[in-house]
């Protein structure tokens, strides 16, 4: 064999070599970051700074249910049956399930709504393995609402959607099926599940890794969701053209502002779309669900500078002393809820 065929075979060796070590890792990556989003191991009520406790039951009855999405059906349940006028959809963040919002969730049960929440694939109390992806969230709220709709009390009922991150794509990505929704609300989610997909690899590899990474991570994206892969947010408010509020935190590191609905104004076309950035100094990713009460406190208490307020707030949640703690970790940003409602009433 000629010298010059030896090292052709041995450089298509090299690169098939290559392709299979770079996708092997980028299966290995994508498999840790859409694990599942489970609970707390203990969610009883030594641990009520975090989600659904059995002392909620007195005052906060909810009745559970089950829905078919894909080959799981995941758990659902409905807070503030007794309200009849209205039906709010809530779609949850990535790496955790709907309890993780319960606070919220019951404000607006208390304000006279029926909610009905569910978790994701991979989260939660549902099924799965894991989370999937970045288009999983509408996948998941498009059976939610076909659920809804097909059930003789929640469909009677308008629909108005909430949704945050992974669920706040997905309230805008889901309107390109065809559902009745009167009015949606997008906190901090992105736009494009593919320039996620792109930061993401940023963030886990590096900007120079990326490069390398980015076009496996599409193939893989893309062999996960098929013609789904594509599912934008942006061509979902177009469509529905309906009444659509985007907000997102000046300062959130996950989900860049760049990257959200809100950044996407020169592409929407829907001219009921609004857009409300949250600014000052709790307007990262997920503290300006807290009162600024709480966010204070917790700065107050927690002085490592090295960690972010998000972080202060999950070592508070995990090392409060009192049942004072507890209610500060739960008090919700009411401004925040109110100008959510005020939005629905007028769009109502």
């Amino acid at each position: 064999m000629k010298k010059k065929s030896k090292v052709m075979i041995g450089l298509v060796i090299a690169l098939v070599t290559l392709f299979l070590l770079l996708t092997g890792i980028t299966v290995l990556i994508m498999r840790m970051n859409f694990g599942r989003g489970d609970y707390p191991a203990d969610r009883s009520s030594r641990n009520t700074a975090f989600g659904w406790y059995p002392a909620f039951a007195a005052d906060h009855p909810r009745q559970e249910v089950e829905f078919p999405s894909g080959d799981l059906n995941l758990k659902g349940w409905i807070y503030g049956a007794e309200n009849t006028d209205r039906l709010l959809v809530f779609a949850h963040g990535i790496s955790s399930g709907h309890e993780a919002y319960v606070n919220q969730l019951l404000w607006f049960a208390d304000h006279g709504w029926c909610v009905f929440a569910y978790d994701a694939a991979g989260s939660g109390d549902s099924p799965g393995d894991s989370t999937k992806g970045l288009v999983q969230s509408a996948i998941n709220l498009d059976s939610a609402l076909t659920y809804v709709e097909q059930d003789p009390a929640l469909g009677k009922m308008p629909v108005y959607l909430l949704g945050h991150s992974w669920g706040g794509y997905a309230v805008g990505a889901v309107l390109n099926y065809d559902h009745n929704i009167r009015a949606a609300v997008s906190l901090s989610g992105y736009a494009d599940p593919k320039e996620m997909l792109r930061r993401g690899t940023e963030l886990a590899v590096g900007k120079a890794g990326a490069y390398a990474f980015y076009p496996f991570a599409l193939i893989y994206h893309k062999l996960t969701f098929g013609s789904l892969s594509g599912l934008n947010a942006v061509d979902g408010i177009n469509k529905a053209n309906i009444p659509f509020l985007a907000m997102h935190g000046e300062s959130d590191a996950f989900v860049g502002y760049d990257l959200g609905i809100i950044s996407q104004k020169d592409r929407i076309t829907n001219p009921q779309a609004e857009y409300l950035p949250i600014t000052g100094e709790y307007s990262h990713h997920n503290d300006y669900f807290h009162s600024e009460e709480c966010n204070r406190e917790v700065a107050a208490r927690i002085t490592d500078d090295s960690l972010t307020q998000e972080q202060k707030l999950g070592l508070f949640s995990e090392n409060y002393a009192s049942d004072a703690d507890k209610a500060l970790f739960r008090a919700v940003n009411e401004p925040l809820l109110e100008s959510i409602e005020a939005f629905y009433d007028k769009n109502s």
